[in-house]
């Protein structure tokens, strides 16, 4: 690290010199030197003055005799307070935070989040540490205007504004970590990254594709991993230790992060491990169990912990800064990380009843080589950044519902991204700025695919979910700007660029199956403009009023395309495969859909303009937000039912037969319950809504926060629920009061509450993690294989799913009786739910510093064990929690 020249401490606010001074250095949590930092004291006399601390961290101030208080400000840290000064020689520790500043709003800037246009959470490491238990994803939970997505125990996501997926770009460090084969509702590589590599969480509410291009729709998730510190006086290396466990999963995992160096050179390391166990969902019942949505048993049968849901977790980083001289700052990074032995419950025992729903092998590699240079040619600073990010997983899914004899399907991915970027900056004055940047993404895909037949013991190659050897490319330029006017009370900034995209997939690289290659040629070449423009205007002392219109754009990407094979939604099959069936579009997602009459046609891309209006107040010891927004998306890409000519039944999708269809067209396989799906530029959607967030200190000790999200999408046409992935979040929201008992105890309360929501789409309906929609040939299907391997059913010739499974074994009731008791009499088909119950959750959660370098903290999350869930989850929110964690610096 190099410090920047301070000038010596200087009294702003003259008192009369008296003893006893006071005095004293400021440090932060590392021991490290903190300079500039402002040091203001107030005597009870009326008297105040305020310093700031030299090149030595150090402060002086003169004082009066009568009791004085004590605050120490610096931007990124944490204000320190204290009520009474003891003695006249004090040292402070000021603790980082990162809940006003963001360096992800703008690119290339950091600046106070109250200054910029667009709407942004921002998670201090604190929070981080304090709200996720098990994986990365559930710091969305108690936030404003977003919300925790968790399709099984290992992959989850944040949606943004009710987006999610492929509506939501995510960086780590500024490098683009989402790509064009990731799957459209869920991200599944995202809880690969650990909490303990995290300094910072910024999310970005609202499009920005003119900064982060395509895929900012909803929103964009920054994740800034911790840089160096620097080590003590007198020490080589500095760091903490950090170990955890949970009760609802019966997890358990330890983390332990280095860091070493000097001014020229300095690093860090973070390793960490994580064991998650069978998981307890609320009151030990799973609501979406096979053996309840097919044959209305209760999931406690099999006990109250569930199967399919523990995996392990581990990952290790490194990272090194060296600076050759003041102008020149290098940065590489470098972090691995892996989940093994991940199930999708939602396929087995929690939905389908499949037997096999393996997420084997989940890796995650990701570098970056950065340079940073103040001073080039006519610019400022420039900043250039070269990055490898590679994500591998092997899905091996086994459909039929639990028929031992199915087919098992292997099929493994691996995409890895080749990626530049730059900025240069330029600062005219004190009052205006400008950046340009750019970027570029090569990706490419490895995924070979085989199927396993029990039957016979053969093995034969299949259709990948992505052509195997296909390739992706993105590249963009913008410029992004800022000014301050009439006398600096307001603030515009603004951001325009241009995109390019282009895909292929080659018939050659296809292997022959049958006679026939599994896929032919297809290719994509799509080019837009994107922009975003605000304002921010101070109308008064601590108030301001903010606007934001950004214009954004998504591409159709390698999983639009290309997918032929099992989702988190079901089946589905690519545009190729469809309209060489002389497939249509489904006017729903649901097995009674009907044909549109609209052909199967390759996608387009996605537009959407965003529109925000934000009205902030702060205060020293108050701070509230008031954000509504509107924004409206065209051509969206959703997922339909395939509709295909009658007599369908036995033909290929792919390497898949179809086995059913329904009079109105719709067709299924066997690896899912619900109707082959395709992808369709079917519909334009307008998303709306408001977002409330208020924080109060009434005193030094007691912090008062709350927040309360509204989100309604409604279809342009017919004002219904759009069928976009993820599902639109419930109303939401959450209270916590924090009190600090001294300067060594804290304790929290804490409510989080979802209002009902019965705004369910089509595709929600029918999905398995949310309506969980069956029929009576569904229910036939598991009552003779999936409930048969489980031992519920008689099965007199050994052998499930050969038909002679007549008797459920604990009512004694045969198959028809359990289709007319789950459906109903006549009923052929049914979702399991048709809203969402809204629910109110209650913990608590506290700390204790053991030492100035060590802690003890513990939660206890809902703590009278409420049933919670939301659209696209795959598993039941956990019941009552403890957690327990342990950390300590060195």
């Amino acid at each position: 690290m190099i410090f920047c020249a301070f000038t010596a401490s200087q009294v702003t606010a003259q008192i009369p010199v008296q003893q006893p001074a006071v005095k004293g250095t400021v440090l932060d949590r590392n021991g490290a030197l903190v300079i500039g930092a402002e040091v203001i004291l107030e005597c009870a006399d009326g008297t105040s003055a305020t310093v700031v601390t030299d090149r030595t961290g150090s402060f002086y101030v003169p004082s009066k005799t009568a009791e004085c208080s004590l605050e120490v400000r610096k931007e990124g840290f944490e204000t320190f307070r204290r009520a009474r000064i003891d003695g006249v020689s004090i040292d402070v520790r000021l603790e980082v935070t990162a809940t006003r500043l963001t360096v992800t709003a703008e690119t290339g800037r950091a600046e106070n989040r109250d200054s910029i246009p667009q709407a942004v959470t921002i998670l201090s490491t604190a929070k981080i540490s304090e709200k996720s238990v098990t994986v990365l994803a559930q710091i969305a939970d108690e936030e404003v205007g977003v919300s925790l997505q968790r399709t099984s125990p290992t992959i989850g996501a944040i949606a943004v504004r009710g987006l999610t997926g492929k509506n939501v770009s995510v960086y780590i460090d500024g490098v683009r970590f989402t790509h064009s084969a990731q799957r459209g509702g869920i991200n599944t590589f995202f809880n690969l990254t650990d909490t303990s590599q995290l300094e910072s969480v910024e999310i970005l509410r609202g499009a920005n594709s003119a900064q982060y291009g395509s895929d900012s729709l909803g929103g964009t998730v920054n994740l800034i991993t911790k840089g160096p510190r620097t080590p003590r006086a007198g020490s080589l290396l500095t760091g903490e230790f950090t170990a955890a466990t949970a009760y609802a999963d019966l997890s358990y995992g330890s983390s332990a992060t280095v860091s070493f160096g000097n001014e020229r050179l300095a690093g860090n390391a973070v390793f960490s491990g994580r064991r998650a166990n069978s998981f307890r969902p609320a009151r030990g019942i799973d609501s979406h169990a096979a053996v309840t949505r097919f044959l209305g048993l209760p999931s406690d049968i099999f006990g109250s912990r569930l199967s399919d849901t523990s995996f392990t977790q581990y990952g290790a980083s490194i990272r090194l800064d060296t600076q050759t001289d003041p102008d020149n700052l290098f940065t590489l990074k470098y972090q691995r990380s892996q989940q093994d032995g991940g199930k999708r419950r939602d396929q087995t025992a929690g939905g389908d009843g499949n037997l096999v729903a393996d997420l084997r092998n989940l890796m995650g590699d990701l570098a970056y080589l950065r340079f940073n240079r103040q001073g080039v040619g006519l610019f400022d600073s420039g900043s250039f950044t070269l990055s490898y990010n590679s994500q591998r997983e092997e899905r091996v899914n086994q459909g039929g519902q639990g028929n031992p004899r199915a087919d098992i399907v292997h099929q493994y991915e691996r995409t890895s991204v080749i990626g530049t970027s730059f900025f240069l900056s330029k600062e005219f004055g004190a009052r205006s700025s400008m950046l340009i940047g750019g970027d570029a993404y090569f990706e490419g895909m490895n995924s070979p695919a085989f199927t396993f037949r029990p039957t016979d013991g053969t093995f034969f190659l299949s259709r990948p979910r992505v052509p195997d050897e296909a390739r992706y490319r993105t590249s963009g330029l913008f410029v992004q700007g800022a000014s301050r006017i009439l006398s600096d009370r307001i603030r515009v900034s603004g951001a325009l660029r241009y995109n390019h995209a282009s895909y292929r997939a080659l018939e050659k690289d296809s292997p022959t199956v049958a006679g026939a290659r599994l896929w032919g040629d297809d290719s994509l070449s799509a080019g837009d403009f994107a922009g975003r423009i605000g304002a921010v205007a101070n109308v008064a002392t601590g108030l301001n009023l903010a606007f934001n219109y950004s214009r954004g754009f998504r591409y159709p990407s390698m999983t639009d395309l290309g997918t032929l094979g099992l989702t988190g939604d079901g089946f589905e099959v690519d545009h190729t495969a469809a309209s060489v069936l002389g497939g249509t579009i489904g006017s729903t997602a649901s097995a009674d859909a009907v044909s549109t009459g609209l052909s199967v046609e390759r996608q387009r891309s996605e537009y959407s303009n965003s529109y925000d209006f934000s009205v902030r107040y702060f205060k020293r010891r108050f701070d509230t937000d008031l954000t509504v927004f509107y924004l409206n998306l065209r051509d969206t890409i959703t997922k339909q039912a395939l509709i295909l000519p009658l007599g369908s039944v036995g033909r290929l999708l792919g390497d898949q037969e179809i086995i059913s269809q329904t009079p109105n067209g719709t067709v299924f396989v066997g690896l899912s319950s619900s109707p082959v799906l395709v992808r369709a530029n079917f519909t334009s959607a307008r998303i709306y809504g408001f977002e409330y967030e208020v924080e109060a200190a009434p005193t030094d000790k007691l912090a008062l926060k709350a927040n309360y999200t509204y989100i309604r999408a409604e279809d342009e046409i017919d004002g219904t629920p759009p069928s976009i992935e993820g599902g639109t979040p419930p109303p939401q929201g959450a209270a916590s009061a924090r009190y600090e008992f001294g300067r060594r105890i804290w304790i929290e309360g804490v409510a989080s509450f979802a209002d009902r929501q019965d705004r369910l789409s089509a595709l929600d309906i029918s999905d398995r993690r949310t309506g969980a929609t069956r029929s009576r040939a569904q229910i036939a299907n598991f009552f003779r294989r999936g409930a048969c391997v489980q031992g519920l059913t008689n099965n007199p010739d050994g052998v499930c799913g050969t038909g002679d499974e007549t008797v459920l074994l604990r009512t004694g009731e045969s198959i028809a009786q359990v289709q007319n008791r789950v459906l109903g009499n006549g009923v052929d088909s049914a979702p399991m739910f048709r809203h969402l119950p809204g629910f109110i959750l209650f913990g608590i959660r506290g700390g204790i510093k053991l030492t100035d370098d060590s802690q003890l903290s513990w939660s206890v999350e809902n703590i009278f064990d409420r049933f919670h869930r939301k659209p696209s989850w795959g598993i039941d929110g956990p019941g009552r929690n403890v957690k327990i964690q342990y950390r300590v610096r060195f």
